[in-house]
């Protein structure tokens, strides 16, 4: 019996070098029992390598992504004390003194820096039309028609980024200002024109169709967050869309962009969710069956909300001055190692985004979450997730999950994130060419070819880490193989399953007495070989450097989580918001803060437990 075998014969989109793999595997005649001996090094690693690409489960590295603080010039907010109050909480992670503004008075954001840096769109009035030779149209935000009512705000967002007291979220400004309504003195709002492939075709200008870019601040640590509302209102990169946000998709990435935050993966921050009674007309699953919803706003924040397609529109347009334009400011304000001056920049650009992209996959794939909609315009530039659509987390291990009903091939499919990631690399690549010298055009080709061992490392990294395994084992590779074999076969719950192996003491693996309360590994242990790969991990733990027991539960644990936001929670939530009941986004909240740590309440509304048998049904689509 073979261990792994292709899902087709044919690699037209995988990383160079897996084919090549694969085929020497099948030459060689590789087969083998999971009851037999451990393979010969170069095997495992071989066998490892097609899990990878295939499987696609990466590493959660908890290297930080490169960034930059801005200048405290012309966009550096002085700091008043008047306007502050002091705090002696604690919670959120800064000192026990914190400066927190009690008004909104004299916080303002500015676009200056990018209005200096960049031209504007010549033409002013806002109506949908092909646009050249810049990178912002300075629009205005649309205020929705109905009162709108604040259904959820991210306290660490506004108090440890935005300097402001959560008490500020109750007043009628502030709610004026996070749905549109008011835009605060000296701001200029922008839409971001950029282009993007999508589902692996080129699809010219795309842009901010309903998003308004509010201005940068600069809060007390000295760190630059740039404020976009998402569904505030058509642009001229609007399409044939309406500008607008429905109450389920912006509940949605309010919650799962503050959940990846707490599970330490670079994102995109949501700040509030507001929703309006104005109907909003959706074909949620492109069946003709239309429907009125509910219209919301999310504040959304970033460091930069550049991406990938931002560079690929100017390429394609043959505005190279402003391409480079765009490059070196990218590089002076968010990859500050790199010589702004040294005539390789872009090489090290580039070298740096390809490193920062696997790691940024890697750690999507170590939660179970797939992204659903990988096209360049999704892309960001520094590395963080962006644009939360039709994503979902895994339930049972499947390489093969795709949580988007719109892509009927499957292209992003959790198994094809990384392969997909080397294609982006390869467009934005593409796109610098014309600012790189030949020779520097080869090294870039070189550098890429490197995207796939980055990967991988990070990968056997991971595992090693969920499995609670230190030191080096030339066994560790097909252990970690064999585990998700098992997982793949048994249909065994992704998240739990990891946690349960933190959580179980080595004792009771030792003699095979797995409680009902461990269910993900009452499932795994179904399988006939699961007592074999049993006896191989508490083997393996033997050789672990002086540990106990219980260090290597407690190492486990903070870095599997207990609580992820699958589609079924957020499903729960959305059913209750549109009765107007936001209890379980707050209760979301509270629990996805914290989620390597176990908690009654997620307990009692069955978080940890296996999701209902109605969550099978559910679908996401790109209708947003």
């Amino acid at each position: 019996m073979e261990l792994f075998h292709p899902a087709t014969t044919s690699c037209p989109d995988t990383v160079h070098g897996v084919c090549w793999i694969f085929a020497k595997m099948r030459r060689m005649a590789v087969q083998r029992t999971l009851t037999g001996t451990i393979l010969k090094r170069d095997i495992m690693r071989m066998m490892l390598v097609w899990l990878i690409w295939q499987s696609n489960f990466g590493i959660f590295s908890r290297g930080e992504i490169t960034n930059s603080k801005a200048a405290a010039e012309p966009e550096c907010n002085s700091i008043d004390t008047n306007f502050y109050s002091i705090n002696g909480d604690d919670t959120l992670g800064y000192s026990k003194v914190n400066y927190k503004r009690s008004s909104m008075d004299g916080w303002n954001l500015t676009s200056q820096k990018l209005i200096d840096s960049f031209p504007l769109d010549s033409i002013e009035q806002n109506y949908v039309r092909q646009v050249r030779d810049c990178i912002f149209s300075a629009i205005q935000p649309t205020p929705f028609k109905s009162a709108v009512t604040l259904a959820a705000v991210s306290k660490e967002v506004v108090e440890d980024l935005f300097d402001l007291d959560v008490s500020i979220t109750k007043t009628k400004e502030f709610i004026q200002f996070v749905s549109g309504a008011k835009v605060l003195p000296g701001s200029i709002s922008l839409a971001h024109r950029y282009g993007g492939h999508q589902f692996g075709v080129w699809s010219g200008q795309l842009g901010d169709g309903r998003a308004h870019l509010l201005g940068a601040y600069v809060n007390r640590h000295g760190t630059r967050w740039e404020l976009q509302l998402k569904g505030s209102g058509k642009t001229p990169y609007s399409r044939d869309g309406d500008g607008r946000a429905v109450l389920r998709s912006s509940l949605r990435e309010f919650l799962c962009s503050e959940a990846l935050n707490y599970l330490e993966i670079p994102t995109s921050r949501a700040a509030s969710l507001v929703i309006s009674n104005d109907d909003v007309k959706r074909d949620n699953f492109y069946n003709g069956n239309v429907k009125n919803e509910k219209g919301a706003i999310v504040l959304r924040v970033a460091k930069s909300w550049f991406r990938f397609g931002s560079l690929e529109i100017l390429a394609y347009s043959g505005e190279i001055e402003l391409l480079r334009k765009l490059v070196d400011f990218v590089i002076e304000h968010h990859f500050p190692l790199i010589n702004a001056t040294g005539s390789n920049k872009y090489l090290e650009f580039f070298s740096q985004v390809v490193t920062d992209t696997s790691y940024l996959i890697a750690r999507w794939m170590s939660v179970g979450f797939a992204h659903g909609v990988c096209n360049t315009d999704n892309f960001s530039i520094i590395s963080i997730t962006i644009d939360y659509g039709p994503f979902g987390f895994m339930d049972y291990y499947d390489p093969n999950f795709v949580p988007n009903t719109s892509d009927d091939e499957g292209r992003y499919k959790i198994g094809n994130q990384a392969n997909v990631g080397r294609y982006n690399l390869d467009k934005l690549k593409k796109a610098l060419n014309s600012l790189l010298a030949p020779k520097q055009q080869l090294l870039a080709e070189q550098i890429l070819k490197g995207y796939p061992g980055l990967y991988q490392a990070k990968f056997v990294e991971l595992f090693k880490a969920k499995l609670g395994l230190s030191g080096f084992d030339d066994s560790d590779d097909y252990l970690i193989a064999f585990l998700l074999k098992l997982m793949e076969d048994t249909r065994a719950d992704f998240t739990m399953t990891f946690r349960q192996l933190s959580e179980i003491y080595k004792q009771d693996l030792e003699v095979k007495s797995i409680s009902k309360e461990y269910w993900a590994l009452q499932d795994l242990a179904k399988h006939k070989k699961f007592s074999h790969w049993i006896n191989l991990y508490l083997l393996r733990l033997k050789s672990n450097p002086i540990d106990s027991d219980d260090a290597r539960r407690i190492r486990m644990q903070s870095v599997n989580p207990r609580y992820i936001f699958r589609n079924w929670m957020a499903e729960s939530a959305i059913k209750k918001a549109e009765r107007n009941d936001f209890s379980e986004i707050h209760l979301l909240q509270k629990i996805l803060r914290h989620p390597f740590t176990k908690q009654t309440e997620a307990e009692e509304a069955g978080y940890s437990s296996r999701p209902p048998p109605w969550a099978k049904d559910l679908r996401v689509s790109c209708s947003s």
